[in-house]
């Protein structure tokens, strides 16, 4: 193994180690240190498992790869969210948990991940274009994006639409959460004959993982998984029951660290992943990943907590309170907002800014009416956008459901 790659391995065990101890010995001092040592060992597990997963696409490839690896590198929100559905089915006031840390997470990858990428992108390209001399018009102005995306596109545009459903019927229903499930089986189904359109480029510990032998490789990631695995079940719970406890003892809403707290500890990697994609000119790249992870949160995770609730000893409905109905519809409009946007694969540098401005907004409007009202301006630019990109409607809609052809590979994905 690399020496690199090891020095941060067993930094990123010296992390998680205290979380292993507290959880062996039931030790358990007061709720917001063990938020913080537990909450440590999930964002260490975390970067582990995201450099596994980035790593494993030398052994998968084409848009099935990125589909696995949004899904793996989401599952700590995965791991935090179902033990709140599972421990709801007994305990009702876990009830206004359940999707609080899926609708936090969402948001957070659409409307601050999304325009991160897209900045770091633009501004990585219009300084390479700047060295060739180019300026002014020259200089890019949008992300383009390549035609395998219309896949993933086109799966977010069904979920977004369906989502609506969640808020109109105040709860996720069991068919509901399996019909969700089965649309993301169909989608990496679909995904695995998508072509490839260039090989994969590896950065950072990723990329000392990619360069091994393959049998050493294999080893190498599949090991990751299973350790970055175990420690996220080890601190899972613990988490999620400190985030809950720490709200009363800093006397912080417990519903507000659950939606913001554990996406950020969880989404993290990811983000910084994506960066460094982004950075190193791979914009393209960097957010077909975190379009692929808005997917398998509004399909796996969205439909699997009905299950876990079921499970957990509730029935075979997942209530939503008022606050999560909203939640819902504020997290599905801005989705579909963010549908529209990306539709004709171009991703402008005023959408970036628009979607992060409006993700801010939140956080100063409170009240029900307010964020109903914010929901409905999502809705808007998301229809106006759409009437500008109706051509683009037909192709992103009808690939999920027609064969894929290769397309050219562009180097360069910020373009004019």
């Amino acid at each position: 193994m690399p020496a690199p790659l090891l020095r941060r391995i067993i930094i990123l065990l010296a992390i998680a180690a205290p979380a292993i101890v507290f959880r062996i010995t039931g030790f358990a001092p007061n709720p917001v240190l063990d938020l913080v040592v537990f909450g440590a060992a999930v964002v260490a597990a975390s970067f582990m498992l995201a450099w596994a997963a980035e790593s494993a696409q030398k052994d998968i490839s084409g848009a099935l790869a990125i589909a696995i690896l949004a899904l793996i590198a989401v599952l700590p929100e995965y791991a935090v969210d179902l033990y709140y559905a599972f421990r709801s089915g007994s305990d009702p006031a876990y009830e206004q948990f359940a999707a609080a840390n899926m609708t936090g997470s969402n948001r957070l990858l659409l409307g601050f991940g999304w325009p991160l990428i897209v900045l770091v992108a633009l501004y990585v390209a219009r300084r390479l274009a700047k060295a060739r001399g180019e300026k002014g018009k020259q200089l890019p102005r949008m992300l383009q994006l390549p035609g395998s995306s219309r896949l993933d596109i086109g799966v977010l545009a069904i979920v977004a639409v369906l989502a609506f459903v969640i808020p109109i019927m105040g709860q996720i229903a069991m068919w509901v959460g399996i019909s969700l499930i089965l649309i993301f089986v169909a989608y990496l189904w679909r995904a695995s004959w998508v072509p490839d359109e260039g090989e994969e480029e590896f950065v950072g510990m990723a990329a000392h993982i990619a360069a091994m032998p393959q049998t050493r490789r294999r080893i190498t990631f599949v090991g990751m998984f299973v350790v970055s695995a175990a420690i996220i079940l080890t601190a899972a719970e613990p988490f999620a029951t400190s985030l809950v406890d720490s709200g009363g003892a800093l006397g912080i809403d417990s519903y507000f660290l659950v939606q913001w707290l554990a996406p950020l500890a969880s989404e993290a990697p990811e983000f910084i992943i994506a960066v460094l994609f982004a950075l190193r000119g791979m914009g393209a790249a960097a957010i077909g990943t975190l379009i692929a992870s808005k997917i398998n949160q509004w399909t796996l995770l969205v439909g699997s907590l009905p299950v876990a609730h079921f499970f957990g000893g509730g029935g075979t409905d997942l209530a939503l309170d008022p606050r999560q109905v909203e939640e819902f519809v504020l997290t599905a409009s801005q989705t579909l907002m963010g549908v529209a946007i990306i539709i004709a694969l171009r991703f402008h540098r005023w959408s970036a800014v628009a979607l992060a401005g409006l993700f801010a907004v939140q956080f100063f409007v409170t009240d029900a009416t307010g964020r109903y009202v914010l929901s409905g301006v999502h809705i808007v630019i998301a229809v106006a956008l759409l009437v500008v990109h109706r051509r683009a409607i037909l192709p992103a809609i009808s690939a999920p459901f027609r064969p894929s052809v290769p397309e050219p590979v562009e180097r360069e994905e910020a373009r004019v």
